[in-house]
């Protein structure tokens, strides 16, 4: 009786740990990649251009990549501006400094592709989507802006 009562207690605390395998702990708060989350979306300043993110790679202001301190890292997600609605994909590769609030902060390339490079804060919608439809969606804004600069500028 008491294998029986100490095999259920093991299999109730595997349960518990395994559930929580996509959960982080960052800052002091625990993170999860299953929600939908509205904040404020700011981007990065030029001076971080070249320095390592916190995957390791290098920083740049060309590529569809984000810092956020309440999604994992390597996470996709589908991010809508809610003001005009313009949408982009992004990955997040990225911490910002522990006291920034704001819910994700991106390339610039990704604050002008959504409409709000000038004003330099915009409120969004942030949705975890699947590595394959970020995948896929990053890839199709990479091929829309090399069909935009091959296209020749109209001249009046």
């Amino acid at each position: 009786m008491k294998l029986i009562f100490t095999s259920l207690l093991v299999l109730l605390f595997s349960n518990a740990v395994f559930a929580q395998e996509d959960v982080e702990n960052v800052n002091g708060r625990l993170i999860t990649d299953d929600a939908v989350a509205k904040g404020v979306a700011s981007y990065y300043h030029d001076k971080f251009v070249g320095r390592p993110t916190s995957t390791g790679e290098v920083f740049s202001n060309d590529k569809y990549t984000a810092a956020s301190n309440t999604l994992s890292l390597n996470t996709y997600v589908k991010v809508t501006n809610l003001d005009n609605g313009k949408v982009l994909y992004v990955r997040i590769n990225d911490r910002m400094n522990k006291s920034n609030k704001r819910l994700i902060d991106m390339a610039s390339i990704c604050a002008r592709k959504l409409g709000y490079h000038y004003q330099g804060l915009a409120k969004v919608k942030v949705e975890v989507v699947s590595k394959e439809e970020g995948k896929r969606g990053i890839l199709a804004q990479r091929a829309a802006d090399a069909e935009r600069s091959e296209q020749p500028e109209n001249k009046l």
